[in-house]
């Protein structure tokens, strides 16, 4: 199957407004063969001036001729807006349907998509390819049209007033076409492949450097830190070097090609001459140097065509590498959990498909209850967790919440069903009303204020200066981590999902805060299944059952007391954290 062009695929995505870049188009060919109007105009002032010299007064055509070539201009530059008009209106509303398909694409991808991608790579995708798009089909392809059309018209102007000085003219530009292909095909592209990862090596290694400067300042290693960045930057000088000199010599000949009309003419017309020049020949030549700037402006509006072409191609697999990502499926036939119960049966879980994170793991929690999930720092806690709430779908195996499998959940209802409260709460850049209102959307204030205050938050709304409806990130007003946590719960507890996970809620919260918090997930769990994940074994002690996971496996289950009693993997783990508890009070008693 031929694969589909670019530009077919983005007048696709345009749909009816695709006849607004097709009017861009003609309007801006049309306003390319009007701009020559002018020249046809000069030449018969030029005509006139010869006729009548050296008695110019006698020359009466020449005001009425230059206010037409005046006029021409004009509605050349006119027909070329409306052109713009019309690709830009086009251009942004390809854009926006390229933007809105991307981002409903984004949606139905696995919830725990963009943390694996990167927002900020999303972001760099949704944003500049559209961007780039839009650029290409708001300038750039009219100026193809341009560029394709002038010299259509050229071409007939240069043969209709004298041929050989017509084909004199298209020597040296036959010749820079050729140069140019030689300098935009398959192996320059490939070379600025190697230009841009150059660069973004450099870039990379200049943030890297940037953002370790207190680091390394502090522990003495500025001269090796730096190190690594000169290397990037002496890396990217040689090959910089390297391909400027491999380019050097056809653009320099290239240059001399697309400039050098003027004395290509110059040097035919001597030729042409050798018997005598007459007052005709002297016409023409003066006309073929005046049109010579066209065909360079031409040939040079060509050559970044390609260019233009293959940011635009970059841009589009871009987008590709997030619209060819498999969205979870949807299940034909729904059904409804029965209750808040968690059920996994022989689940295996891998990220790459190679290593597996989660090995054969088969665990039971009833409604109702309170588990923990602990264990060394990569064991598989947190994809546990992110199974049970679908982020991703486990290899093989099974999910079941409520006696149901959760991909014959309906999205919406799992949703409704789990709620998490993450290590670092996101909260975005709005009232702290709104920010817990996104747990239910139609609630009321009162009903917001009434989370807020179960969650603890009463003290946080007090120092703000306009209580509830303080924009977060404006004007100095910023929250601490432990106060961003009591928020996000009272969002949780607004939205009273049956099934809570904590993914290491406490993490950042100082001691202060770490007592609201513990306060707050006391109020939030009520009656709810709360599934806990804590490094913190303090915040464990009293739930109804702990699960140890470790290296992608359970390894023990059972309450505190009878993992004390087992001295395995818990056991030790409590002996430790003791130790590392006293350990830090005796450093603050000293």
């Amino acid at each position: 199957m031929k694969k589909q062009s670019n530009l077919s695929r983005l007048l696709e995505i345009a749909g009816s407004h695709k006849y607004l870049t097709y009017a861009s188009w003609v309007l801006s060919a049309i306003s390319a063969l009007i701009a020559l109007v002018p020249f046809y105009y000069i030449w018969k002032m030029i005509k006139e001036v010869l006729e009548v010299a050296p008695n110019f007064g006698q020359a009466q055509s020449l005001t009425g001729n230059g206010w037409m070539a005046v006029l021409f201009a004009v509605i050349a530059v006119l027909v070329y807006i409306a052109g713009l008009m019309c690709s830009h209106l086009g251009a942004f509303r390809i854009a926006t349907n390229l933007r809105i398909q991307t981002m409903e694409h984004i949606v139905k991808l696995p919830l725990g998509f963009a943390e694996s991608f990167g927002s900020g790579k999303l972001r760099k995708i949704v944003n500049e390819s559209s961007a780039a798009t839009e650029t290409y089909l708001a300038h750039q392809l009219p100026d193809r049209a341009n560029a394709i059309a002038t010299p259509c018209g050229l071409l007939v102007l240069l043969f209709v007033f004298d041929w050989r000085l017509g084909l004199l003219s298209l020597v040296p530009v036959v010749l820079g076409f050729l140069i140019m292909m030689t300098m935009t095909g398959k192996q320059m592209q490939e070379k600025m492949k190697e230009y841009q990862n150059a660069l973004d090596d450099m870039s990379n290694e200049a943030v890297e450097y940037v953002r370790g400067i207190p680091v390394v300042k502090t522990f003495g290693q500025t001269i090796f830190s730096f190190k690594k960045f000169k290397d990037s930057i002496d890396r990217y000088k040689v090959w910089v070097i390297a391909y400027t000199k491999q380019l050097r010599t056809p653009m320099m000949f290239y240059t001399a090609a697309i400039n050098g009309v003027f004395a290509t003419l110059i040097a035919g017309g001597l030729l042409l001459t050798q018997d005598g020049v007459t007052s005709g020949f002297l016409l023409d030549l003066i006309f073929y140097i005046i049109i010579t700037p066209v065909i360079s402006v031409t040939l040079t509006r060509i050559m970044f065509q390609s260019e233009n072409a293959m940011i635009v191609d970059d841009a589009l697999q871009r987008i590709d590498s997030v619209l060819h990502l498999k969205p979870l499926e949807e299940t034909k036939h729904p059904m409804h959990p029965q209750n808040a119960s968690v059920e996994l049966k022989s689940v295996h879980f891998s990220y790459d498909g190679e290593k597996e994170v989660l090995k054969d793991i088969s665990l039971t929690i009833p409604a109702g209850q309170t588990v923990a999930f602990v264990g060394p720092s990569g064991g598989g806690k947190t994809t546990l967790a992110n199974l049970i709430s679908r982020f991703f779908d486990p290899q093989s195996g099974m999910v079941k919440i409520g006696g149901v499998n959760v991909k014959d959940i309906p999205k919406e209802e799992l949703m409704n069903t789990v709620s998490f409260v993450f290590q670092n709460s996101r909260l975005i850049k709005t009232s702290i009303l709104e920010n817990v209102r996104m747990g239910k959307p139609e609630a009321t204030r009162e009903e917001v204020l009434a989370a807020l205050h179960h969650a603890q938050c009463d003290d946080i709304l007090e120092k703000l200066p306009q209580g509830v409806d303080t924009v977060i990130g404006t004007k100095g007003v910023y929250l601490s981590g432990g106060e961003q946590q009591r928020i996000a719960i009272a969002r949780v507890m607004l939205k009273n999902a049956p099934i809570i996970i904590l993914d290491e809620a406490t993490a950042f919260a100082d001691p202060d805060n770490e007592s609201r918090v513990q306060a707050a997930f006391s109020r939030l769990s009520e009656g709810k299944t709360v599934i806990m994940i804590a490094h913190r074994l303090s915040t464990v002690t009293n739930v109804d059952q702990i699960f140890v996971i470790c290296d992608g496996q359970v390894a023990e289950c059972g309450n505190s007391r009878e993992l004390l009693a087992k001295d395995g993997i818990f056991s030790r783990m409590w002996k430790n954290y003791q130790t590392s508890v006293q350990w830090k009070v005796t450093k603050e008693v000293q």
